[in-house]
């Protein structure tokens, strides 16, 4: 089972401290070099980007269809384009993708896209964490997350909380 990741779940995690949740939920990740270069180089000095760099198991994968990345980047940044065209190319099974845009093309590609909420959600269900509204707030505080109120809600009751 292949995972890929784009920029925005790993530095959010990241930046609360949480990003070996992501180990703990799916083990290896891969990310295209444009995620490893917005967050280790681009980041330098910033949250996860050292930990990213000497991770073990994040695996940076170079995307071949530069084609496909320079159609999708018409539309999303770099990380994103190359997140999906990066899934496709691997048969991921999901796709880590928190902007709508982003999630929205690649279900037209026929993947599974999910955002850092689904995957908080995925962890309590798993027993990883105990609750998932202290992680809420720290992402909203802490990262400057933004969770609009009805989806903060919502991931509550998806939880029992």
């Amino acid at each position: 089972m292949k995972i890929v990741s784009n920029t925005s779940p790993l530095i959010n995690l990241a930046m609360i401290g949480e990003l070996d949740l992501i180990e703990k939920l799916y083990g290896t990740i891969y990310i295209p070099a444009a995620v490893f270069d917005e967050i280790v180089i681009q980041g330098e000095g910033q949250a996860g980007a050292e930990y990213i760099k000497n991770s073990s198991w994040i695996k940076v994968y170079p995307v071949q269809n530069t084609l496909l990345v320079k159609s999708l980047a018409l539309q999303l940044d770099k990380g994103e384009a190359e997140a999906i065209a990066l899934a496709i190319e691997l048969s991921a099974y999901l796709v880590l993708l928190d902007e709508k845009r982003g999630r929205t093309i690649a279900t037209q590609f026929n993947l599974c896209p999910l955002g850092l909420l689904g995957m908080l959600i995925q962890a309590k269900k798993m027993g990883l964490i105990p609750l998932v509204k202290p992680l809420l707030n720290k992402l909203r505080h802490q990262a400057g997350f933004w969770i609009d109120n009805k989806l903060y809600q919502y991931v509550l009751n998806a939880v029992n909380e």
